[in-house]
């Protein structure tokens, strides 16, 4: 009988990088949702279309830019649980897309400013643990980098 090595499994720390992953793709498509819903609604659309052209490009974008996201991460996700080579420089890209997102929230969006801040310091805070131990960690090089 002869054994076989096998790619590791996910497990162990990489299973909170995947929850956050996971997270982030369930509040985008609530995002999308909510974005959505002012189409259908009929007061909502009169209102939406009523307004001047900067706002309906305002809605737009961000509608356009919580489609990108959840695309984003959905496909990081699905690099993620196939334990693709390329999943750690993505998943930092996506780390820092967060930051960014989160950024352009607190400096741009009509939020609350504790939940701006509350939703840039998570941010950063998952930026500042995940990206090094995507970067140094052997249990990501052995889970996605090793053949």
């Amino acid at each position: 009988m002869s054994l076989t090595s096998s790619a590791p499994r996910l497990g162990g720390w990489l299973l909170l990088p995947l929850a956050w992953l996971i997270l982030t793709l369930l509040t985008s498509a609530l995002v999308m949702m909510m974005y959505m819903s002012a189409l259908f609604d009929p007061a909502w659309r009169d209102l939406l279309f009523s307004r001047d052209h900067a706002f309906l490009t305002q809605w737009g974008l961000s509608l356009a830019t919580s489609l990108l996201v959840w695309c984003y991460s959905a496909w990081v996700t699905w690099i993620f649980c196939i334990r693709s080579r390329r999943l750690p420089r993505h998943y930092i890209i996506w780390l820092l897309l967060t930051v960014i997102l989160a950024l352009k929230t607190f400096a741009f969006s009509p939020v609350a400013d504790g939940a701006a801040v509350r939703s840039l310091l998570m941010a950063l805070l998952a930026a500042a643990i995940l990206v090094p131990y995507f970067r140094r960690s052997q249990r990501v090089k052995n889970t996605f980098i090793a053949p």
